[in-house]
């Protein structure tokens, strides 16, 4: 198995400058970076420096939000993390509701927590697909592509959309659940746990992915923390955090479910905690489609300014239409922090009001951003044909990192 071939310690003083190593570019588009430049020094194939360069799809989310009405801003943060839209909607909404002092009703808490927990699925598969890529997997990709498309019609059917479903608004969800979609639900579910049994056979215990994983990039446990990497590559690592847990939301604090850790912190454990958390998932959302309360959908604050078309619209379809006051509400002067456990790790939130109709200040810090640097550091003492599964691993999504 891959091991690295010298440690970090010993190139502490190694200076990269001269004509002693040399120098590849890998990206700043391509197959396997994705749009990020990787500067790589080597000496013979081994590596021993790695520089990210990133910002080349950067989307300049918080200027622009500063610049839009409040509820503007949710297509905005979402088309940042297009694999994991959910959490990037939910974690917004948690701090403006904090501003305007709102507190959804718990049916809409119950579908905030079901929808992110689809969403955390098809997150996971996304990254499974492209590490299969990262190690010549093409099957395990048309897999894990393939897999992820009954979730996405369960987005599709609770929501409206697919993709970037702006879902949930200050005060709760825009739908309710649909007739037919605890049984659909179900079906997917038994069908992606016999998926989960074909996935160990062929690619979580098969050979050859073990040899290039085992051993490779390993995260300690010390330096997961002090290099402030988050969800499950920090849980891969033995750290136990979940933000679920320890500062629950919406629906989780009601909720029965695990938080799956590893103990070496290399590939192969980052690998296979992405597929353990698949397995929470899914506990998760038949528990919330089992204790599914009953109630509204919308905070009574916003369901008593609905005029009496939106809503007759309500209690005929169960759907929350844009009043005129949300689309030009004006939260009072004050600031706000949100975090939540998105499929790559912690997502974080802060907000501040003046009170006029757009944020004075709009600040977020995504997980892909908060996981790269331990890419540059585990990177360094392996062969050059051990950064594509490193990176893969560590399913790292520029956009996200850029936003």
């Amino acid at each position: 198995m891959s091991e690295k071939i010298f440690n970090i310690d010993d190139l502490q003083n190694i200076n990269v400058e001269g004509e002693k190593y040399i120098i590849l570019q890998i990206g700043p588009s391509h197959p396997g970076s994705g749009h990020m430049r990787i500067k790589v020094w080597l000496d013979g194939d081994i590596i021993v420096k790695v520089d990210p360069d990133i910002g080349f799809v950067h989307r300049t989310s918080e200027w622009l939000s500063e610049r839009r009405e409040w509820i503007k801003a949710i297509p905005i943060v979402e088309r940042i993390m297009l694999p994991d839209t959910v959490h990037a909607n939910l974690a917004y909404v948690l701090a403006v509701e904090k501003l305007l002092g709102i507190e959804p009703p718990p049916r809409a808490q119950y579908l905030r927590s079901l929808v992110a927990e689809i969403n955390r699925i098809t997150s996971h598969l996304y990254g499974i697909g492209i590490f299969g890529i990262f190690l010549g997997s093409s099957t395990v990709y048309m897999w894990a592509f393939g897999d992820r498309e009954p979730f996405i019609d369960l987005m599709e059917m609770l929501t409206g959309a697919r993709i970037t479903t702006s879902y949930i608004i200050p005060g709760g969800v825009r739908w309710d659940i649909p007739n037919g979609f605890k049984e659909r639900a179900e079906t997917v579910l038994q069908y992606m746990e016999r998926r989960l049994k074909d996935y160990e056979d062929i690619w979580v215990k098969n050979p050859v992915v073990q040899a290039r994983t085992i051993n490779v990039g390993v995260l300690k446990k010390e330096d997961a923390i002090s290099l402030g990497v988050v969800g499950p590559n920090l849980r891969a690592s033995g750290v136990y955090y979940d933000t679920r847990k320890h500062q629950p939301y919406a629906a989780y604090p009601n909720l029965d479910f695990e938080v799956p850790t590893m103990k070496n912190g290399d590939a192969y454990d980052r690998l296979l905690i992405r597929v353990e958390e698949i397995k929470q998932s899914i506990r998760m959302i038949r528990q919330i489609l089992k204790d599914l309360p009953e109630g509204k959908i919308i905070a009574d604050q916003i369901y008593n300014q609905l005029n009496p078309v939106m809503k007759k619209n309500y209690e005929e379809k169960k759907r929350v239409m844009f009043p005129a006051f949300m689309i030009h509400m004006r939260p009072p002067p004050g600031e706000a922090t949100a975090k939540v456990e998105a499929g790559r790790g912690e997502i974080f939130f802060y907000i501040k009001s003046t009170g006029d109709k757009y944020p004075y200040r709009f600040r977020w810090v995504t997980p892909s951003f908060r996981n790269l640097p331990f890419f540059t550091h585990v990177a360094v003492g392996h062969r050059l044909a051990d950064l594509p599964t490193i990176y893969g691993s560590i399913d790292y999504f520029p956009p996200e990192a850029d936003r």
